[in-house]
């Protein structure tokens, strides 16, 4: 069962509101501009938008459909939706939603209630519009490419200084520097980082993402070079 819509309806029932919106849309789509209550033109404005957007189909099916809402038994309200399918829906082939605007116009002498103009949107899309909707299907079709590309592997020399490297190990008994390119010098797998004082074992957490200024033989060297295991004893036990 279909969601009522919010708030009081217009008219006495569903059926009554139904022929209501048909009117106005019928109106509107006639005159291109009507003058009603600010309450009826927030109800027409989402009818008359869904009709809009089957128009554009173009199609008898489209059509048929269009004509069941507007004029399902008058001969006379034909011609409108001849308007809408040959005119107005075309106009609106660039456009993709929006086809109306609600302009609001003080109130009513009498009893006060609040006025509004709603009319269609009849002016071609601007150039900046059109420029955005390009750039959204050039970023579409731009998607699918991006994520095929493997993504490239930022060597880990880049971020190496074997200048700084020399220094680091130089203070710290039993360390080894790290040869040129940032690599483990022969014998030593231990990784040390001489600004936080921490160092990693193989296959520990942080282990691969360290880039390491000086290493250690051994897990005993690097403590007893006044390095603390990174995360706790328990994450850096080293294996037999």
């Amino acid at each position: 069962m279909p969601t009522p819509t919010k708030g009081p309806r217009l008219g006495g029932s569903p059926a009554h509101q139904r022929l209501m919106l048909a009117n106005l849309s019928l109106s509107l789509f006639e005159h291109g501009r009507i003058t009603t209550t600010v309450t009826k033109a927030k109800r027409l404005r989402p009818f008359a938008e869904r009709l809009i957007t089957i128009a554009k189909r173009g199609d008898l099916a489209s059509r048929r459909r269009v004509q069941s809402v507007l004029a399902p038994r008058s001969r006379t309200n034909k011609g409108v939706v001849y308007e809408l399918m040959a005119n107005i829906a075309p106009a609106m082939a660039e456009r993709d939603g929006g086809y109306t605007r609600i302009t609001k116009i003080g109130n009513r002498a009498g009893d006060n209630a609040p006025m509004a103009v709603i009319e269609l949107v009849m002016e071609p899309v601007s150039a900046k519009q059109a420029v955005v909707k390009e750039a959204a299907k050039a970023t579409e079709k731009a998607a699918p490419k991006a994520e095929a590309t493997e993504e490239t592997p930022v060597a880990a020399a880049a971020d190496f200084d074997a200048a700084k490297a020399e220094e680091s190990a130089a203070k710290f008994d039993g360390a080894v520097a790290a040869n040129a390119d940032g690599s483990a010098p022969e014998g030593a797998e231990i990784k040390g980082n001489a600004d936080s004082m921490k160092f990693h074992v193989p296959g520990s957490r942080w282990y691969d993402q360290t880039i390491a200024e000086v290493w250690f033989k051994n897990a005993d060297d690097a403590k007893a070079a006044g390095f603390e295991p990174a995360g706790g004893e328990a994450a850096q036990q080293q294996g037999e």
